[in-house]
C-alpha cells in the first residue's frame, strides 16, 4: 500500500514540474538584442562621417549569441565604404531595420575606386528591411557619358558575397555608380518589394545580378535603370523570378550559362497572361541533358525577347539577332 500511494503521488507532481519547464520556456523567449546606430556615434544629419559607427554596431551584433537587430532611425546618415565582415560572427540572425537613408559622398571618387560601396562578406542569417540606400551617382555618370577617359569603372551598391540565408525586404536602392543590388556566391537569398532607380542614361547600372549563386528568389519588385533590370551570370540555379515592373531598362539577362540540366526542361520562361514577361535577352547559354538519352527542351508561356548568341536548348520565344543569321 506504502509503494502504490508513492506511485500515485509522483505522477502528478512530474506533470506539475513538467508544466512548470514549459512555463518558464515561454515566459523567457531567446532575447533579441537592439543596437541603435546613434548609440554608436552615428549622425543622422547627413553631413558628418557614420562610417566608424555603423561598423562598430556591426561588430556588436556579429558578436552577440542572440539574434540582434541593428537600428537606422530616421535621418540621412552619410558613410563611405562599409565592409560587413561574417567571418567573426557567431551566425545569430542579424537583421538591419532602416527608417531613413543610407547616403554616399557627393564626389563619387571617395567610393568609386572601390569595387563596391556596401559589401557583407561571407555572412549567415543576414536580412534587410526598408530603407534607402542613394549613391549618389548621377556625377560619374555625367562623367562617363560625356566620354571623359579618367571615369573609374564606379562601386556596386549593395553586395553579398559567400553568404547564406539572406533575405532583403522593401529596400530602396537610387541612383547606384554601377550596379545596385549583387548577389554573388551566395546560397538562400530572397528579395521582395525592393524599388530600383537609376536614370535611363546612366551606363551599367544593372538593378539585380546574381552570379554563381543558388536558391535566389525575386519577387513583387520595381526596377527602373540605364541597363538590365535583372542580369543571371554564370553558375546559378534555381533562380526564380516573379512579379517583376521592369522599365526603363533593358528587360532581364542571362549570359554564359553552361551546364547540365537533371529535368528535361531546362530553361522555362514561364510568365502570367496578364503581365508578360518582354525583353528577355539570353547570350552564351548551352544546357545538356543530365540523362544518357534524350535532349533538353525549352518552355514558354507569354514570353518574348532576343537570343543575342548561341541558345541551347532552343528557345522558340525568342527571337534571332540578325547580325548572327
Amino acid at each position: 500500500m506504502i509503494h502504490k500511494t508513492s506511485g500515485l503521488l509522483l505522477l502528478p507532481l512530474t506533470l506539475i514540474f513538467l508544466d512548470f519547464i514549459l512555463i518558464s520556456s515561454l515566459a523567457n523567449p531567446t532575447p533579441i538584442t537592439s543596437l541603435n546606430v546613434l548609440t554608436y556615434g552615428a549622425k543622422p544629419d547627413g553631413s558628418k562621417d557614420s562610417t566608424k559607427a555603423f561598423l562598430a554596431a556591426w561588430e556588436a551584433a556579429c558578436a552577440s549569441p542572440n539574434p540582434t537587430t541593428i537600428i537606422v532611425p530616421k535621418g540621412r546618415f552619410l558613410v563611405g565604404n562599409l565592409v560587413f565582415q561574417g567571418n567573426k560572427c557567431t551566425n545569430a540572425p542579424i537583421s538591419f531595420r532602416i527608417a531613413g537613408s543610407i547616403i554616399a559622398p557627393e564626389d563619387f571618387r571617395v567610393i568609386a575606386s572601390s569595387l563596391q560601396w556596401i559589401m557583407f562578406n561571407g555572412v549567415t542569417n543576414v536580412s534587410i528591411y526598408g530603407g534607402v540606400l542613394d549613391a549618389q551617382g548621377s556625377s560619374l555618370w555625367k562623367c562617363k557619358n560625356s566620354g571623359g577617359k579618367k571615369c573609374p569603372t564606379g562601386a556596386k551598391t549593395l553586395l553579398f558575397t559567400d553568404s547564406n540565408n539572406i533575405s532583403i525586404y522593401g529596400l530602396t536602392s537610387i541612383n547606384s555608380q554601377k550596379f545596385h543590388i549583387v548577389i554573388d556566391q551566395s546560397n538562400n537569398v530572397k528579395i521582395d518589394g525592393v524599388k530600383v532607380s537609376a536614370d535611363a542614361d546612366s551606363p551599367n547600372t544593372d538593378g539585380i545580378h546574381i552570379g554563381k549563386s543558388h536558391s535566389v528568389n525575386i519577387t513583387n519588385s520595381r526596377i527602373g535603370t540605364g541597363d538590365d533590370c535583372i542580369s543571371i551570370g554564370p553558375g546559378s540555379t534555381h533562380v526564380s523570378i516573379q512579379g517583376i515592373q521592369c522599365g526603363p531598362g533593358h528587360g532581364i539577362r542571362y549570359e554564359d550559362i553552361q551546364g547540365t540540366s537533371n529535368t528535361e526542361v531546362a530553361v522555362m520562361l514561364d510568365c502570367s497572361k496578364d503581365k508578360p514577361c518582354t525583353d528577355i535577352v539570353m547570350g552564351n547559354v548551352n544546357l545538356v541533358l543530365q540523362m544518357v538519352n534524350g535532349s533538353a527542351q525549352a518552355s514558354c508561356n507569354n514570353a518574348n525577347g532576343l537570343a543575342n548568341d548561341v541558345v541551347v536548348p532552343f528557345t522558340p520565344c525568342l527571337k534571332r539577332d540578325l547580325l548572327l543569321t
